[in-house]
């Protein structure tokens, strides 16, 4: 905490004296702890014990065919939580009310046998009358009271937890909630797969013969238009178009290769060129043997030409044969040549042919296609026909499979059942007892340090001593003694008086410009002649107040002289009740009467045992200039050791009230201010005429 009296300086929390006054009150501490737990160790101990037990569920679909897939929706957080809601409706609790007889249990139905108060009440009209609703219904809403049903966190599991004073029936209520709900599950599962069949029924009939009629359609339209099917492929024009499609294909190839063997030739035999390496040639036996023959008469004309000259018979003979073989050879190329001309004719026809079948297919393909389009859209209705009635069949035969009890199981089991409870959950007697003391204990202890702290005694400045008993406040305003209480010590004047500034004409208003205009956030006032220069001190500070500044008066005088100008009565709480603790802070603050101003009159309370706590003014003082713009003092005829002891330092502003008082005994206050230190001292002179600052606060 910032001080803004003599200086910056901190103001701590004094712990051990925050101790010392739990300690000193350790009694009414202990006294109100062990009275607050005994008391919650009785009332707990006279409330009815009461029972609580749980039956958990697992909700996940169950049935015969277990390569059906899972209906996501079942075990997902709605879905759960729809059988959440199925558990708490009001039919299935009124099946267990009726399993269990609930109604003759007088826990459930305690209006069954009402009291005298009761009874007074509904005569007054205070309480409607019970009896008016039916049994079954007021067991109904005593069990939903007592029901809890809920969903456990991140899980597909149910609770279902019922209390009651009876440990039996909190373990009964809750099993039997499970065996009707799975019973329930079972029982709309069973009627479901019994409407579904006895409804797909007669659908089943009605398809059967829209079927048969859509497929009769599909094969009378097909015969009609002469589109007789071909397996994969079609109709068997489609699929003759494509077989001959590709036969003209390979005749058209052959064509092409048969008539370049025939260009080949020819132009090697218009160019002299030999044709013995053409394929024709080189495959054809003839030519192979005639080739052999004619080597090996070469052969023999080479042979015989060593003996035997051109002329002789035998060469000539040879040669004639050698002739004769060569026209064979060419006679049998011709032949080839002829016979691959020949290929390119016969391929030149079947071309022909198979161009005017594929032209008359095309024809033909062309008006089945237009046929076509009427088929396909009958075989279409027929196979959605088809389609639609093998899914009535599947599901027919799935929903008959379930017809019976047993094999439509609820989409629920129990996985834990309800067990009888050995002991109540509430009330927990101990923990109650130990509770209730702690939380005494702490409040009372923090009571105790929040008093100490809002009346200023748990704080301290750096260095400070604990007080000494000192004497009142005086009553006589005369009366030299410091703001503590302390006698006064007049310093020594100094030996050459210092000179009188020339204030001229620096009162009320001037003072109040200076204050205003410099931030001034706290001023001691000292008035030589008490009670008149008190007044004035009034009037500066609803000066300030009319400029619109927040100011505050403390009146540290021994008269109470500004109390009683400002304040509405002559009793209120003020500094001396601040300094024993005994009121809050705000209730010793009050408004003046005439202004916006503020005051905190003397007080009280003993001025004796406030003088103890003195020191602590300092700190209050401190929390006033953290509040208001300006924090007047009056402290009436105070001496300089006192102001010292007040201020902690010597940079505070000083005011000197100098109405009623001398010009020597004001010149010697001033002279001791200045000798003690301080610099910063402003002396009021206006309105130092007879009663005029006090008629003015007046």
């Amino acid at each position: 905490m910032t001080g803004v009296v003599g200086g910056e300086r901190d103001a701590d929390i004094d712990l051990p004296r925050l101790f010392r006054a739990i300690w000193q009150k350790r009694g009414r501490v202990a006294v109100a702890t062990l009275g607050v737990a005994a008391l919650a160790f009785a009332g707990a101990s006279l409330l009815s014990p009461k029972y609580r037990s749980e039956t958990r569920l697992l909700v996940e679909p169950r049935g015969v065919d277990r390569s059906q897939p899972i209906d996501p929706t079942a075990l997902d957080d709605l879905g759960v939580g729809s059988q959440v809601q199925l558990l708490q409706s009001a039919d299935l609790l009124r099946q267990v009310v009726r399993n269990l007889n609930l109604q003759q249990v007088p826990e459930l139905d305690p209006a069954s046998t009402p009291s005298v108060l009761s009874d007074l009440l509904v005569l007054l009209g205070a309480r409607k009358n019970p009896l008016d609703v039916s049994s079954q219904e007021r067991v109904l809403d005593a069990v939903e009271d007592r029901l809890a049903v809920y969903q456990v966190d991140r899980s597909r599991i149910i609770g279902v937890q019922f209390t009651s004073k009876d440990p039996k029936l909190a373990a009964l209520v809750p099993n039997e909630i499970a065996r009707v709900y799975l019973s329930l599950q079972a029982g709309a599962k069973l009627d479901s797969d019994t409407e579904t069949t006895r409804w797909l029924e007669p659908q089943l009939e009605s398809l059967r013969g829209r079927v048969q009629e859509a497929e009769e359609k599909v094969a009378q339209y097909r015969t009609n238009s002469d589109l007789l099917p071909a397996g994969d492929d079609g109709t068997v024009s489609n699929r003759q178009l494509g077989d001959i499609s590709a036969e003209l294909t390979r005749v058209r190839g052959e064509k092409a290769n048969a008539q370049a063997r025939v260009d080949s030739v020819r132009t090697a035999l218009a160019n002299g060129r030999s044709v013995d390496n053409f394929p024709d040639v080189i495959g054809s036996a003839t030519i192979q043997r005639l080739k052999e023959t004619e080597s090996l008469i070469q052969g023999q004309i080479a042979e015989q030409s060593i003996t035997l000259l051109e002329g002789h018979p035998r060469i000539k003979g040879l040669r004639s044969q050698l002739s004769g073989v060569r026209q064979q050879i060419r006679e049998e190329t011709a032949k080839i040549l002829s016979s691959v001309e020949n290929e390119v004719n016969v391929a030149e026809l079947r071309e022909r042919e198979l161009e005017q079948q594929v032209n008359a297919l095309k024809a033909t393909s062309a008006q089945e296609g237009e046929s076509s389009v009427g088929l396909r859209a009958l075989e279409r209705e027929a196979n959605a026909q088809r389609q639609l009635l093998e899914t009535y069949l599947s599901r027919y035969r799935e929903a008959a499979s379930r017809t019976d009890q047993s094999a439509t199981p609820a989409d629920a089991r129990i996985v834990s059942q309800a067990v009888e409870p050995s002991e109540p959950y509430f009330p927990k007697v101990l923990p109650i007892t130990l509770v209730a003391g702690l939380a005494t204990f702490l409040l009372y202890t923090i009571a105790i340090m929040m008093q100490e702290l809002f009346s200023g005694r748990a704080y301290r400045t750096p260095g400070e001593r604990t007080p000494e008993a000192s004497p009142s406040i005086p009553a006589d305003p005369l009366q030299q003694t410091s703001v503590a209480g302390v006698p006064a010590e007049p310093l020594p004047v100094a030996d050459r008086k210092p000179e009188m500034v020339d204030h001229g004409d620096y009162g009320i208003m001037a003072v109040s410009s200076q204050l205003i205009r410099n931030t001034v956030p706290l001023a001691i006032c000292v008035s030589p002649a008490g009670d008149e220069g008190s007044a004035a001190t009034v009037m500066l500070a609803r000066h300030i107040a009319d400029a619109g500044r927040r100011v505050v008066l403390v009146d540290l005088t021994g008269s109470a002289y500004p109390s009683q100008l400002m304040a509405e009565s002559d009793d209120l709480a003020g500094l001396t009740d601040l300094l024993t603790g005994d009121i809050a802070f705000a209730d010793g603050i009050h408004a003046d009467r005439l202004s916006q101003a503020h005051i905190i009159p003397q007080g009280t309370a003993d001025a004796g045992v406030a003088m103890r706590s003195v020191d602590r003014l300092s700190l209050i003082l401190e929390a006033l200039a953290n509040v208001y713009d300006t924090v007047l003092v009056e402290s009436g005829p105070a001496s300089i050791a006192g102001v010292r002891r007040l201020t902690h330092g010597h940079n505070t502003k000083i005011i000197v009230s100098a109405y009623a008082a001398s010009e020597e005994r004001v010149s010697d206050l001033i002279a001791q201010f200045a000798q003690a230190g301080y610099d910063d001292i402003v002396l009021m002179t206006e309105g130092t005429g007879p009663g005029g600052p006090q008629r003015k606060a007046a």
